[in-house]
């Protein structure tokens, strides 16, 4: 196996792995609040579901470019990357990684944040979702940013 081709799996392994830990942790704290929320007003359950899904897109975006990667590098057929293509695509990697982790988390204790404004407030339903995609925003930057550098580094 080339280097190249080392160092890009490492890339979306990290991709996949720091986006995943961080869309972990957010579900965690939805969750947490979602389960307090239940236990008082089992009734608004269904109202909680959204802001958990919200946390889980962090993960996803990693794996589309952990996915694009691996088809690049290993899947498309080509002979790969050398050692210069292998350390662009590790780098092109990290946006996705580092900010999709960060607003993850960001995005989480909003949600739980909101999660409590419907416990005390349920008409503000419209407003609350509208809260907590902000910080998707950052994630999609993320996103958009490494899928751009993923296709401009071509293979060998």
């Amino acid at each position: 196996m080339e280097i190249g081709n080392l160092l890009a799996l490492i890339g979306a392994a990290i991709a996949v792995a720091v986006t995943g830990a961080g869309s972990s942790l957010g579900m965690a704290i939805v969750q947490r609040a979602a389960a307090g929320l239940v236990a008082e007003q089992p009734e608004k359950y269904n109202r909680t579901l959204v802001f958990q899904l919200l946390t889980t897109t962090g993960a996803l975006y990693g794996f589309v470019v952990g996915f694009l990667v691996l088809q690049k590098a290993v899947l498309g057929g080509g002979s790969g990357y050398g050692l210069w293509q292998g350390a662009m695509i590790l780098a092109a990697c990290l946006p996705v990684a580092i900010v999709g982790m960060a607003a993850t988390i960001a995005q989480a204790r909003v949600c739980a944040s909101v999660i409590m404004m419907i416990a005390k407030r349920s008409e503000l339903d419209g407003r609350a979702v509208t809260m907590a995609i902000f910080a998707e925003f950052f994630a999609l930057l993320g996103l958009i940013v490494s899928i751009l550098c993923v296709f401009a580094i071509p293979t060998l």
